[in-house]
């Protein structure tokens, strides 16, 4: 259980900080360019509970096997980001008016490497601090 969580915790600390970082400073404008008033203030609980259930998924699609290797865990890691942000982003495109393929592109591109990247540094960190038995 202690393996679990602390699994967890290092996902999540590698992800928040990652997508913070792309989300607020790297794609901030092109975002805001391409679907313009569309985008308002972050609502701050709708986003924590976004990444609490998000690292959930990373650990129960991806990391939590006792199986699961640095190899693995970033290509399921891509696998996962890339579906799971497609999923967002065509249903965005098909409902939204101002949804743009720019969007869709660089959103899902971002989510596959966040994803690969956050579950496979929390797989590491895990070994590091609680190794497999």
């Amino acid at each position: 259980m202690k393996r679990y969580a602390v699994l967890y915790l290092a996902t999540l600390i590698v992800i928040v900080p990652i997508d913070f970082l792309f989300l607020g400073t790297v794609a901030k404008s092109f975002f805001a360019s391409q679907v313009g008033d569309m985008l308002g203030d972050i609502r701050l609980a709708p986003a924590i509970l976004f990444y609490l259930f998000y690292v959930a998924g990373i650990l129960i699609f991806v990391s939590a096997s006792p199986d699961a290797r640095w190899q693995s865990t970033l290509l399921y890691g891509a696998l996962f980001g890339f579906f799971c942000y497609a999923t967002f982003e065509l249903t965005s495109l098909s409902l939204l008016r101002h949804w743009t393929w720019a969007v869709v592109v660089v959103d899902v591109a971002w989510g596959t490497f966040v994803t690969a990247v956050s579950s496979t540094l929390g797989l590491l960190i895990a070994n590091w601090i609680v190794p497999k038995i």
